[in-house]
């Protein structure tokens, strides 16, 4: 059975968390992105191969065609013509006619024999020289990148919070299991020593079935503790990536070590809610899906600038009489294309109007996003502070249900007290211990959330270096408050005043 500190338990469901893997490879899906949308402004080369073969007998069909073509009527030559032509005229005329001269026969024609084989192959490059949408779609998604990464800091704080806060469950929930069963013990003595009394004919019997009742009334609440302290380890395996073993069958899947700690720790609020919105990694989130908005909206007005590509390469084409690669035709080509919308009935400006539009979210959503970590750091620090006074009171109330149990137990057996006594105090001890160890682990899992809400887990998130692009770390992402959505600054009450004072002046 793996046995797990906090620290191992944070670093295992670091390494096999599928919710933390899932953004690792977000991460990768990004750039894999970067690579297609860039390679829009990057030169595309292309080879193009072509084989064609066709049966000679074809080939005459195709391209020659037939040489004559047979009918029912016998052709009629200059010859016979010019002798029916003497025989319908008079004889006097006869003699002055003379036999035409025969028409030159013209060259015979021969047919050129055309291959069977035919190829080409051509090998061309296309550039981008200009647009006004790749380069701005290019800028877009490393802003994407970056939001990709941000996701990833955001889930490992959170996973690192839920990690404490499930171990520190285990760890209350196994002392819960301790304080009912020493309360079982107590009760089950007790029991025993009403029925030794009742058989000694010192107590009626009234006593031996009174504390009966509180001892089974005590038994489900410990049962009750063992099944949360199961459900509590199942849950922490979930976390941290841990597959069943049919083998362990209904045993616990892990064991944690470790105690209960309570390290108070002075907190300015303001303080913590300014490095909170510096350091969290879910408002630098939002900061980049803004700039990556500003670059689609940019990139759906770059529609309106022309376009400009060229193409060029060389070109390999076989004779169309000799298959031979001797006797091939080769050259280069060249090509320039521009395109320019003139009128497209408002296709872009629609275009245009939406990005803007989702530009206007993103800003809202950042500014309510900096609402919500103002919100998760103050009602973090108001449950520290609740959870403190808990614990500081339940550690006296714990020492006096302690004490009372003592004395309630002495009166009895010194005669001068009642079993009833015995059995109340017995409930009230139970009872500060209890709340003493909900106070404890309040404390802590809040500490943990305080943690999260502020951004304070570097420690763990350093081990994912190699994963951080170098821009996340410019004046770009900073988020503190003196910066609106954009990341410009914020203007003053002062200046506002001041530049409304010049405009109404003019």
């Amino acid at each position: 059975m793996p046995t797990f500190t906090l620290d191992q338990a944070i670093l295992t469901a670091v390494q096999r968390n599928p919710t933390l893997l899932n953004a690792e490879q977000e991460i990768k899906r990004s750039r894999g992105v970067i690579i297609q949308v860039r390679a829009q402004a990057l030169p595309q080369i292309n080879a193009n191969a072509n084989f064609q073969w066709t049966d000679p007998n074809l080939t005459a069909a195709r391209i020659l065609g037939t040489t004559s073509t047979t009918t029912g009527t016998t052709p009629t030559t200059p010859s016979a013509a010019a002798a029916s032509l003497m025989e319908g005229l008079p004889s006097s005329q006869v003699g002055d006619v003379r036999t035409p001269l025969a028409a030159a026969t013209p060259n015979p024609v021969r047919n050129v024999a055309t291959s069977d084989i035919s190829y080409a192959i051509s090998v061309t490059g296309t550039q981008l020289i200009f647009n006004g949408t790749t380069f701005n779609q290019i800028r877009g998604t490393f802003f994407q990148r970056d939001s990709a990464y941000f996701a990833f800091r955001n889930v490992l704080d959170s996973l690192i919070a839920t990690v404490k806060t499930q171990f520190y469950q285990i760890i209350v929930n196994r002392e819960l299991v301790k304080v009912n069963e020493e309360n079982v013990h107590l009760l089950e003595a007790q029991l025993k020593d009403q029925q030794n009394r009742f058989e000694a004919g010192t107590v009626p019997r009234f006593n031996v079935l009174q504390a009966d009742v509180q001892l089974h009334n005590q038994i489900p609440q410990l049962i009750t503790a063992e099944n949360n302290l199961r459900i509590s380890k199942l849950q922490l395996a979930k976390t941290l990536g841990l597959d069943f073993k049919r083998r362990r069958g209904d045993s616990p899947p892990l064991e944690v070590i470790g105690d209960m700690p309570y390290i108070p720790r002075p907190i300015e609020l303001a303080d913590a809610i300014e490095m909170g919105k510096q350091r969290r990694a879910f408002l630098k989130e939002a900061r980049a899906n803004v700039l990556n908005q500003l670059q689609q909206v940019r990139a759906a007005a770059g529609q309106y600038l022309p376009s400009i590509t060229t193409t060029g390469g060389g070109e390999w084409v076989s004779d169309p009489v000799n298959s031979s690669w001797h006797d091939i035709s080769k050259g280069w080509t060249a090509l320039v294309q521009g395109s320019m919308p003139i009128w497209d009935s408002g296709a872009i400006a629609g275009q245009v109007i939406q990005q803007r539009a989702l530009l206007s979210e993103a800003k809202i959503t950042y500014d309510d996003d900096v609402r919500q970590v103002e919100l998760e750091i103050q009602t973090a620090y108001s449950n520290l502070q609740q959870n403190e006074e808990l614990v500081k009171s339940q550690e006296k109330n714990v020492e006096l249900a302690d004490e009372a149990l003592r004395l309630a137990k002495a009166r009895l057996d010194a005669g001068a007290g009642v079993q009833l006594d015995v059995l109340n105090a017995t409930v009230q001890l139970l009872t500060a211990q209890s709340t003493r160890l909900q106070a404890l682990f309040g404390y802590n899992s809040s500490l943990a959330e305080f943690d999260r809400a502020t951004g304070a887990q570097s420690t763990y998130t350093e081990m994912f270096a190699n994963l951080r692009p170098r821009a996340t770390t410019t004046k770009t992402y900073y988020t503190g408050s003196e910066v609106d959505a954009m990341g410009d600054r914020k203007e003053t009450g002062e200046e506002r005043v001041t530049r409304t004072r010049r405009t109404s002046a003019k």
